[in-house]
């Protein structure tokens, strides 16, 4: 399996700086991995106070992402890396972007799981949601596994569990709308569990989009708006190379 070394410079500063950069986006993807499993359970157990800790913690996350954008910054003017350097700069630009919206919706679904705490409904509605955040985190922590071993067929792997999200995402909405229909008192929380499983499943675009970034900066394909068949071919046939 190929990997992406970058410890091959002359400059023994050069290779510690690309690599600090790498060890901080995974660092903040670590953070970003919390607040989504701390908003889920906030959601699920219809724990506010647990939701309020993930609402104010959402400024750590914009914070990483402005240090470590300042940080490419840096480096780009300062060492105009090439090649390889140059993706690895680039994929994680667009990476800790995508990580910093991740956070955004782990905000977003704290403050529903604020308004639906004292709301009376269907535990299986929140089971659902549940099952839904377990699989959301999985593909981001397989994601940023693939990142953290420039693994582009983990990173392919990956991706592909978005479908599943997808299907999931698909079966809460046709339950909601099912519930609202019978219930119509029922509709002003049963909206907030929409926006709870959507934020869910944009967390699972995200995801998908890092593993994009990924295969770039390994293999050197932009495969982003392609089919994951696609993708899974432009990273066979560049190992084949």
């Amino acid at each position: 399996m190929d990997k992406v070394d970058i410890g091959q410079h002359i400059s023994q500063q050069f290779n510690a700086e690309l690599e600090e950069v790498r060890n901080r986006v995974l660092g903040m993807g670590g953070l970003v991995e919390n607040q989504i499993a701390n908003a889920v359970t906030a959601l699920v157990e219809r724990d506010s106070e647990l939701a309020e800790t993930v609402v104010s913690g959402d400024y750590k996350v914009n914070a990483l992402e402005v240090a470590i954008d300042e940080q490419c910054s840096h480096i780009l003017a300062r060492r105009q890396p090439a090649a390889t350097d140059l993706r690895l700069i680039v994929a994680v630009i667009k990476t800790i972007t995508d990580l910093e919206r991740i956070g955004d919706q782990a905000e977003r679904i704290a403050r529903m799981a604020i308004r639906l705490a004292e709301a009376e409904q269907p535990k299986n509605q929140y089971i659902e949601l549940g099952n839904l955040g377990n699989h959301v985190r999985e593909i981001l922590h397989d994601a940023l596994d693939a990142f953290a071993r420039m693994d582009p067929e983990a990173a392919v792997a990956a991706a592909r569990e978005d479908l599943r999200i997808d299907n999931e995402y698909n079966g809460i909405m046709r339950q909601v709308i099912t519930f609202m229909m019978e219930d119509p008192r029922s509709i002003t929380p049963m909206l907030d569990i929409i926006w709870a499983a959507r934020a869910l499943e944009r967390i699972g675009d995200h995801a998908k989009n890092i593993c994009e970034y990924l295969i770039y900066l390994v293999r050197g394909k932009d495969v982003r708006h392609t089919s994951l068949e696609q993708m899974e071919k432009e990273v066979q046939e560049a190992h084949k190379k």
